[in-house]
């Protein structure tokens, strides 16, 4: 075997080396194991790490390829990947992050993961996450911050800041995360990573424990658009689990060299003068809207007159469909159970208030509150007439243009503890959250480091219904410009690996 730098390989790469001789999926199963030891320490990216899962799937796919059947492979063979912990494989924990399901194994592996699988992905374990998808920072987790590998000082942005962090630090090439209002896109946008939100029911959400069912959708994190797309091609399609899945035979890599010449780019006017908007920010979008320009693209502006309402309709419709979610973690079938009750009420009291964090606890009551007799038709059926609306603004748009360029995040990551006002941690999701709402694909794509802070920033992509393709295509002209997504330099060294084995030490085990 070849010695080879683990933290520099693509999917592409690792494909191909499997072709050539030059590795065995063992090999790179070992490198990333050593990555993993190395940077996770400083990072807490990974809840579970399941070096005996990744060793068996190693070694079905060198045994495919030591039988001439490399072509019948996925297109994530040998390719080690992390989920996010609300999403279920068997034989591990999905604990989302929550001392109520702290010690809860899973019973079955969610379509996602087992897609992962069936394409020869390696799974390398389960990844931190805000409480249940609670929160825009990482911090909300039961387990311990995540920290951002570009700053240690700094939040990796959230709910999947595991997912990001652990791409960005060079620990794996793909990961998968979940996005209710913008928690792949504002993680990927902290740590300078691409991350993609598909159109709502490209991608299964069977097993993957819901936040808001109408809202969530999972997607991958990579450090380049190829990647992703790869990654993307091989989650999508119809699952008869879940009802809202649609059939999919796009391949998500075939117009990613194409360029933006003749597309039309939208651009949003409210978007880009909002209110907490960081200059260095606006700037960097402001230089894509001008790259593409060059590059042949029409930028048209485009209005979404409802805009402005999202945050409201989701801090509605995201709290009541969590409520309804939650109510099943009861104490008695499973999850945490406070000890020492005589009655059913009091166990249920004791065990929710000492299972939930104080985030999570914050939504059950305000989704309680919003769907109570008197309150209902005041507030979620008017949230529901806006989301209507939303979804019109968008459809609307997208007669003008082929794809609306954002930001993904109003600001840069920022220090933990440096928000505690939930109000205003919430705006961190400020132009992401009406994608989820419409539905629509949305993705975020690094454009380099900030003038002023040095720390990554991004933009976003927002794609027609189903037409994920065209926001991946501006993504890859976006990407011959600024470049593929870098690991944090911290990290750079740490993770180059010539595919020695992992040290013995534990590595978290399943």
């Amino acid at each position: 075997m070849s010695s080879f730098d683990y933290s520099a390989l693509s999917v592409d790469d690792i494909r191909s080396g499997l072709a050539a001789g030059d590795f065995k999926a063992r090999d790179i199963a070992e490198a990333a194991l050593t990555c993993i030891e190395a940077a996770d320490a400083s990072i807490n990216a990974f809840l579970q790490v399941t070096p005996d899962a990744a060793f068996a799937a190693a070694e079905a796919v060198d045994a495919a390829v030591a039988a001439g059947k490399l072509d019948t492979l996925g297109p994530l063979a040998g390719v080690p990947v992390g989920f996010k912990d609300n999403m279920n494989l068997l034989g591990t924990r999905t604990t989302c992050g929550s001392r109520m399901l702290e010690n809860y194994e899973s019973m079955y592996t969610a379509t996602c993961v087992q897609r992962v699988l069936d394409a020869g992905g390696l799974p390398m374990g389960k990844l931190n996450m805000d409480e249940f998808a609670f929160g825009s920072s990482t911090e909300t987790s039961a387990f311990g911050t995540t920290k951002n590998p570009w700053d240690l000082e700094r939040v990796p942005g959230g709910s999947s800041g595991g997912s990001a962090a652990a791409v960005a630090a060079g620990m794996t090439p793909v990961t998968l995360g979940s996005d209710t209002g913008g928690s792949i896109r504002q993680p990927a946008s902290f740590c300078g990573v691409v991350g993609v939100k598909p159109t709502y029911g490209l991608v299964s959400r069977y097993g993957v424990v819901a936040f808001g069912s109408s809202l969530d959708q999972v997607g991958p994190f990579a450090r380049n658009v190829r990647d992703a797309a790869l990654a993307l091609n091989a989650l999508v399609g119809h699952d008869d689990k879940d009802c809202t899945s649609q059939p999919c035979s796009t391949d998500f890599t075939a117009n990613l060299n194409e360029g933006v010449e003749g597309m039309r780019i939208g651009i949003v006017p409210v978007f880009m003068t909002a209110e907490g908007l960081e200059p260095e920010v606006g700037e960097a979008v402001l230089g894509a809207i001008q790259k593409l320009a060059a590059a042949g693209a029409e930028i048209v502006e485009v209005d979404l007159p409802n805009a402005a309402a999202a945050m409201s309709a989701y801090y509605v419709i995201g709290p009541c469909e969590a409520f309804s979610n939650l109510s099943r973690f009861d104490s008695v079938r499973y999850g945490f159970r406070d000890p020492g009750h005589a009655d059913l009420g009091s166990q249920y009291e004791a065990s929710r208030s000492g299972g939930f964090g104080a985030e999570a606890r914050r939504r059950i009551m305000l989704g309680s509150y919003l769907l109570s007799a008197g309150v209902y038709n005041t507030y979620y059926y008017p949230a529901q007439q806006v989301r209507t609306l939303i979804t019109d603004d968008y459809r609307m748009a997208f007669g003008e243009c082929d794809c609306i360029l954002a930001p993904a995040s109003p600001r840069t990551a920022f220090k933990f503890g440096e928000i505690s006002d939930p109000a205003t941690m919430y705006l961190s999701d400020i132009f992401t959250i009406s994608i989820n709402i419409a539905g629509n694909g949305g993705m975020s794509v690094p454009l380099g480091l900030g003038s002023d802070s040095g720390l990554p920033v991004s933009a976003q992509l927002i794609c027609p219904w189903f037409e994920d393709e065209k926001m991946l295509r501006v993504a890859a002209a976006l990407e011959r410009e600024y470049g593929a997504a870098p690991i944090a330099p911290s990290y750079a060294d740490l993770t180059a690996s010539s595919g020695e084995p992992a040290p013995s030490s534990d590595l978290g085990g399943e």
